[in-house]
C-alpha cells in the first residue's frame, strides 16, 4: 500500500502550464498519477492534456470536488501564496518542489500549517512516490520498481541513485519521499519514519541524511521501535566530509558549532540500531542481509 499517497489519491498541479510544470505533469501522468486539474492564474478554460485548468484552487475544488493532494510547481515569490491557497482549501497533502522560497515567507506558511491538517513535503524537494501506483513531483519514473523498501531522504539525486539499486538488487520500493534540502520544510524523518513502521508492505527502511540540523538524531527513537519490529533500517550521511561552517548543496546543509555534525547524526542512529553504510553501493547488500535475519528469525 505504501503511505501518504496511492492510485486513487486525487491530484492537482498548482503552475501546470509553466515550463516545468507541464514537463513533470506529463511525467506524472506516464506514471498513471490521478491528476483532474490544474491551477494557472489567468490561464483558467484551457486544458492541458485533457487537464482543465482553474484560475484558483478554490475553483478547481468547486467543480472537481474532493482534491486529495497537490504538486506546487510556482516560482519562489508566488510559491508560498500558492502553499496557503492549498492549506486554506482543505488539501491534505501539499508537495512543495520550488527551490528558493525566502525562509521569512516559509515562517507564515508554517503559521498556518500549524494550524490545519495539511501535511506540507518540501520545499525544495523531488516529491513522494508510491512504487507501481502514483507519483506527485520529479522523481524519475526509470528508477521505480514496486517492492518492500521505504525510502526517505534528504538529498534529491542520491535518492534517486539509491532506488535505481533497489530496483537492480529485486528489492523495489513501497514509498519514496524527498523530504527537501532547506532548513523550514513541513515533514521530517521522525514522521515519515512513524508512516513506515504502522505500513505493513514496507518491511525495512533506508534513510539518507545529510549533515545539518538535528532531524536524523530526533528521529533515533522511531528508528528503534523499527529495529524492535524487525523492520531494518539502513542510513547514509552525505557531506561527512564537508567544512564546519561551509553550506554544502542545500540551505540546510551546514555545519555550525556542534549542530549538525555526522559524527552525532551516525552514533545516535547506531545507538537505536540502525546500520550505517559508507556508500549507496553498499545499501542492498547490507538490506538483503539484514531481511534474511529477520526471516530466519521468523
Amino acid at each position: 500500500m505504501g503511505i501518504l499517497v496511492n492510485k486513487d489519491t486525487r491530484i492537482i498541479v498548482q503552475g501546470i502550464t509553466g515550463k516545468e510544470g507541464s514537463f513533470h505533469t506529463k511525467q506524472m501522468l506516464d506514471y498513471k498519477a490521478n491528476i483532474v486539474a490544474g491551477v494557472t492564474p489567468y490561464k483558467g478554460g484551457q486544458e492541458f492534456l485533457g487537464i482543465p485548468v482553474y484560475n484558483t484552487v478554490s475553483e478547481a475544488v468547486r467543480e472537481k470536488g474532493k482534491i486529495d493532494a497537490t504538486v506546487i510547481f510556482v516560482p519562489p515569490k508566488l510559491a508560498p501564496n500558492s502553499i496557503i491557497e492549498a492549506i486554506l482549501n482543505g488539501i491534505k497533502i501539499i508537495v512543495v518542489i520550488t527551490e528558493g522560497i525566502k525562509q521569512h515567507d516559509m515562517l507564515k506558511v508554517h503559521y498556518y500549517l500549524k494550524r490545519s491538517d495539511s501535511i506540507m513535503i518540501g520545499p525544495n524537494c523531488p516529491g513522494i512516490a508510491t512504487a507501481g501506483q502514483t507519483k506527485l513531483g520529479i522523481i524519475p519514473n526509470n528508477v521505480l520498481e514496486p517492492g518492500i523498501v521505504g525510502l526517505v531522504s534528504r538529498s534529491g539525486t542520491i535518492s534517486y541513485e539509491i532506488l535505481k539499486l533497489l530496483k537492480d538488487h529485486k528489492l523495489g520500493q513501497t514509498t519514496a519521499i524527498g523530504l527537501g534540502g532547506d532548513p523550514l520544510i513541513g515533514l521530517r524523518f521522525k514522521e515519515a519514519l512513524e508512516m513506515f513502521l504502522n505500513d505493513s508492505e514496507t518491511k525495512a527502511v533506508v534513510m539518507v541524511g545529510e549533515i545539518g540540523g538535528t532531524d536524523e538524531e530526533e528521529a533515533a527513537p522511531i528508528v528503534k521501535k523499527l529495529v524492535e519490529n524487525n523492520k531494518p533500517v539502513v542510513c547514509f550521511i552525505a557531506g561527512k566530509n564537508s567544512p564546519e561552517g561551509k553550506r554544502m548543496g542545500h540551505a540546510g546543509a551546514i555545519i555550525m558549532g556542534k549542530s549538525g555534525k555526522p559524527e552525532y547524526k551516525i552514533s545516535a542512529l547506531k545507538q537505536a540500531g540502525a546500520i550505517i553504510s559508507d556508500t549507496i553501493q553498499e545499501i542492498p547488500i547490507i538490506l538483503k542481509k539484514e531481511l534474511s535475519k529477520v526471516k530466519l528469525e521468523n
